[in-house]
């Protein structure tokens, strides 16, 4: 059952999971980004009508992934929520399977920008930076390029061209010293890593984990192709 790629971070061996979670087996800690649960309804607000049905997507897929790795502990890396009104507008049946996930573990929001202060509802803590061991999880990649750090924010993707043709997808980036997820929400889109936001973060050059059907795919920065 591996369906995903060993990254190693600050000396800390880790499991890139083809969810797009990332999975630490020494500390049965599961990790996810950016869920970004109703964005479709904060969508149709503005007139741009999306199925609704990301939040019950999203959740699913969250669900799948608990099952497969079994972890004690969940964090999510900020931006749970959309909005600061999205809480209100989750179906009854999404936040009830919510709150049997939160329940069943040491479930941790950290705070994002789109949630500065995750409702309380739903269960688990809320944080804005919580470390453990050689690790530092937050929502957005500090200046500081601190070793250890986890984080989301960017939604990194990345392509790379094959002989018939060029595939994007989702993807992990990191140099051996951070790692920034990518986002986990059924409608989140992405930024490709080559863009300065994200290569930036990395002046000594960083590697892509692709998310594939069914396997996580490992490339070198200077191997991708321009988004």
């Amino acid at each position: 059952m591996r369906r995903g790629s060993e990254v190693l971070v600050n000396g800390v061996e880790l499991l890139a999971d083809v969810s797009g979670a990332l999975y630490w087996p020494a500390l049965r800690t599961l990790v996810v980004a950016d869920l970004h649960l109703e964005k479709g309804s904060a969508f149709a607000a503005r007139g741009q009508l999306l199925p609704p049905y990301d939040s019950a997507a999203t959740l699913q897929a969250l669900a799948e992934v608990i099952v497969r790795r079994d972890p004690e502990r969940v964090i999510c890396l900020g931006d749970s929520f959309h909005d600061d009104g999205a809480a209100g507008r989750l179906a009854s049946a999404d936040g009830a399977a919510l709150r049997r996930l939160t329940a069943a573990h040491d479930w941790i929001w950290i705070a994002g920008n789109h949630d500065p202060v995750p409702p309380v509802a739903w269960g688990g803590k809320v944080e804005t930076r919580v470390t453990l061991g050689a690790l530092a999880f937050r929502h957005r990649a500090g200046g500081d390029r601190a070793p250890g750090e986890i984080s989301g924010h960017y939604h990194p993707t990345a392509s790379v061209r094959t002989r018939a043709r060029r595939i994007t997808g989702r993807c992990f980036v990191g140099d051996g010293r951070r790692l920034i997820l990518p986002a986990f929400g059924a409608y989140t889109g992405g930024l490709d890593v080559l863009d300065p936001a994200i290569a930036g973060l990395f002046p000594r050059g960083f590697s892509v984990h692709l998310l594939g059907r069914g396997a996580v795919h490992s490339f070198s920065g200077t191997a991708l192709a321009a988004g």
